[in-house]
């Protein structure tokens, strides 16, 4: 860089980091610690999740999960359990995969390189940087959806920060201003930032410490920065899923490792013509029919359209077991690892007391 750069990218953390000083974020449960599990856990958990969401579920698995060990030492069920509710469960499989790979390669030992804490699964390149920085004081850049938001306006980057030409700019920026001092106080300055005044509709100016040279606000087209996710129709897929329930219990099924709610217990999904005999196939006997209505729930990559049949029984199962399914009273369900949709199913069992159709909603 240039000394006239070199001059601006040290105003601009500067800045930063006397800004987060004053009116940045310092009581998060997993800040003013140099544990990096805590720190970890809490990094997978923030991708792609607000923080106020986060914190509930992070507090309820550091108490389950206190250290890697107890995390490795958990079963997968178990440690999905605590997950369930946050969404993107690929995120809890990794972190419990993770959690074994430290105990079993790094003898319980986080590791304290930004390289090799990116060869953990589901860490990546920029988590693994805030994860070095905040329990190592490491000096690496990282690059989250806020920070995207931040350098794109600040620096007029334009395009989609998806798109690979855009990002590699944006990295680019995120290393070039990366101050040589307080790569803690910088790290948590923009990601303070990027949450509390940034933000995608309305953004802060006016309080910003970075306003006064923000190439967006200079040519007053904010808006304009980052450029939108180019437009796509998602496709719209459909399933049935069959609610068998008897006494007030309810039919699970494990779902396979892989794929959708991976590892997660679910209602059985069926061909929709065929809930009948599909029911027969668990050993019940089926006393009465009801199509409930039906859940829209979404995806990054596509939408899906359940449809909830319940259906009453006369007594469970014996071959529930041979196909990875148990029988569990719907409050004992609600408890268990379980996707969302089948949890707002649950939900309005406990609330109903007919054989009418539940209040889904579409």
């Amino acid at each position: 860089m240039t000394l006239q750069a070199d001059a601006a990218a040290a105003s601009f953390g500067a800045r930063i980091v006397a800004w987060q000083a004053v009116h940045g974020r310092h009581d998060l449960p997993w800040q003013n610690t140099r544990d990096p599990y805590r720190i970890w856990v809490s990094e997978i958990m923030l991708q792609q999740t607000q923080v106020a969401a986060v914190i509930p579920f992070y507090l309820r698995f550091m108490e389950r999960f206190p250290d890697v060990q107890a995390l490795a030492g958990a079963t997968l069920d178990v440690v999905l359990e605590h997950w369930s509710g946050l969404g993107y469960y690929a995120r809890g499989r990794n972190v419990h995969r993770a959690a074994q790979i430290i105990v079993q390669q790094h003898a319980g030992r986080f590791p304290d390189t930004v390289e090799a804490v990116a060869a953990l699964p589901g860490v990546g390149r920029s988590t693994a940087a805030a994860i070095c920085v905040f329990a190592f004081g490491a000096r690496a850049a990282i690059l989250d959806g806020n920070l995207k938001r931040v350098l794109a306006r600040h620096q007029g980057i334009e395009g989609y920060p998806g798109h690979k030409p855009v990002q590699d700019r944006l990295w680019q920026r995120a290393e070039a201003l990366l101050p040589d001092t307080d790569p803690e106080g910088y790290t948590q300055g923009m990601m303070d930032l990027g949450s509390q005044l940034c933000l995608r509709n309305k953004p802060a100016c006016g309080l910003c410490p970075v306003a006064q040279d923000c190439s967006a606000r200079v040519i007053g087209a904010i808006a304009r920065f980052p450029a939108p996710r180019p437009a796509k129709v998602l496709p719209q897929r459909e399933t049935t899923m069959l609610i068998l329930q008897h006494a007030r219990e309810v039919l699970l099924q494990k779902r396979p490792a892989s794929g959708i709610w991976g590892g997660l217990w679910s209602f059985p999904e069926v061909e929709r013509d065929f809930c009948e005999q599909a029911a027969a196939q668990f050993g019940v006997e089926v006393r009465s029919v009801t199509v409930l209505r039906p859940l829209e729930h979404g995806f990054t990559h596509y939408k899906l359209r359940i449809h909830p049949v319940l259906i009453e029984v006369g007594r469970p199962g014996v071959s529930a077991e041979e196909a990875s399914c148990v029988w569990l009273p719907v409050e004992e369900a609600l408890g268990s690892a379980i996707p969302t949709p089948v949890r707002r199913i649950l939900r309005s069992l406990v609330s109903s007391r007919s054989e009418t159709p539940l209040p889904f909603g579409v």
